[in-house]
């Protein structure tokens, strides 16, 4: 079968975003009225009637709203704040510090958050002003936040990691084991880049002032509650104590509760977030039926297929199928967001990654990574646009500026999981995954 009805759908869609179509809306469209071209108007019809439904009546679904329930309970508890003094404590008086503290601190809350969007915008609040009032360089400062927020969508849990384990039926424990470490070297990475700009220009990040061990352990102290919520979520997932949506309802409940004892949850807060928690999965939902009705035409289309043949007659390597999927995800992340791309694509590109012989819990890493590249690449990076719109007076082009040294630390980890694989197989492997 021919290439051309499903890359003319593609073209489709990405034409009625770029005329701000909303996502959802252009994918759904797109789908519907390929499928009464290729089979009909009584199979688009049926197709419409039914597929809304079976693709958010699935169980494994109800994980999604309380994570993000999670995450927004967090963020009203306080935790991003104490999570920055935590890290700051022990590395503040360094050179770029704070900013280092920064993205210790975004690790540490998206491993409780789960959203980079909602990581960027939250520690955006908190390490900011602080940033401005120790003299950092906006380029600098700002950077390191939207650099950091995008460890929200790779250290577990990640509602990216959860749709792709969905879609591709794969465990979402084995794929939270297999993202802790590529997690901590993207957060090593991040710090070093930070390093190398401070070192070369010292006046970027000023050194703060040295805290006594007294102080540090007081600091240590205060984000007990941080490290019960993430030990008691992401610990009973791996020991299989919980399945994922359990363990997300036991860290809902768990915010929901410091954020009472902390006093920062009043009757209009709580209202506030619930409704926060259901717009969101709303928005998410809508996306996933128009993917779906997208999906359901590039099947009829038998795409997925024509390109596994077309890739296998070019007798290209597995390296080199990879690379060229790489830098498609690159450019395709300069004009869409992180859960679009992944729904959009994943039904099409997974077949061709394990017809070379690839492991999808390793791809699912490697493709989460390659999309937080593109939540921080201009035009559209969505985590420069947060970080803009969260801090007064900083302008878009100084937050793309200071971006490029965190987009040649992104582009050292991808290598890396290229080049070491087990990076990403051998925990879950060795928690039974």
């Amino acid at each position: 079968m021919s290439l051309w009805p499903g890359l003319l759908g593609f073209a489709a869609v990405l034409a009625l975003i770029g005329l701000r179509v909303p996502v959802a809306v252009a994918m759904g469209i797109t789908g519907a009225v390929g499928l009464w071209i290729l089979n009909g108007f009584d199979t688009a019809w049926f197709l419409l009637g039914n597929q809304p439904f079976e693709s958010v009546f699935p169980y494994g679904l109800s994980v999604v709203p309380l994570f993000i329930a999670m995450g927004i309970f967090a963020a009203r508890a306080g935790l991003s704040r104490t999570l920055y003094e935590g890290v700051y404590a022990f590395i503040g008086h360094w050179r770029g510090g704070l900013a280092m503290a920064t993205i210790g601190a975004c690790a540490a809350f998206g491993a409780i958050c789960g959203s980079s969007l909602a990581t960027a915008a939250t520690m955006s609040k908190v390490a900011m002003p602080e940033m401005r009032r120790r003299g950092y360089d906006d380029r600098l400062a700002s950077a390191s936040v939207a650099a950091g927020g995008t460890l929200g969508i790779l250290i577990p849990p990640s509602l990216i990691m959860i749709i792709y384990a969905l879609l591709t039926e794969q465990s979402i424990g084995a794929l939270f084991a297999a993202a802790l470490l590529p997690g901590i070297l993207g957060t090593a990475l991040y710090m070093a880049a930070i390093a190398v700009q401070v070192a070369r220009r010292p006046e970027l990040g000023p050194a703060g002032d040295r805290l006594s061990w007294g102080q540090r352990l007081r600091a240590v102290m205060r984000v007990w509650d941080v490290t019960l919520l993430f030990v008691t979520v992401i610990g009973g997932i791996y020991a299989g104590v919980f399945s994922p949506t359990e363990a997300a309802a036991v860290g809902a409940f768990g915010a929901l509760l410091f954020a009472a004892l902390r006093r920062q949850l009043d009757r209009a807060a709580l209202s506030q977030a619930l409704t926060e928690t259901a717009t969101t999965s709303g928005m998410i939902f809508l996306i996933m039926i128009g993917a779906t009705l997208f999906n359901s035409f590039i099947e009829a289309t038998a795409l997925p297929q024509t390109l596994v043949g077309h890739l296998n007659s070019l007798a290209l390597p597995p390296l080199g199928v990879m690379l060229m999927l790489l830098v498609f995800y690159f450019i395709l992340g300069c004009f869409m967001d992180s859960l679009s791309m992944v729904l959009l694509t994943v039904p099409v590109v997974v077949p061709i990654i394990l017809a070379q012989g690839y492991d999808p819990v390793w791809f699912g890493i490697v493709l989460v990574t390659v999309v937080e590249v593109g939540l921080i690449t201009p035009p559209i990076g969505m985590n420069l646009f947060v970080i803009q719109g969260t801090t007064p007076g900083l302008a878009l082009s100084t937050v793309a500026r200071g971006i490029l040294p965190f987009v040649a630390a992104d582009a050292v980890r991808i290598a890396v999981l290229l080049a070491f694989p087990a990076l990403c197989l051998w925990l879950p492997k060795a928690l039974g995954f």
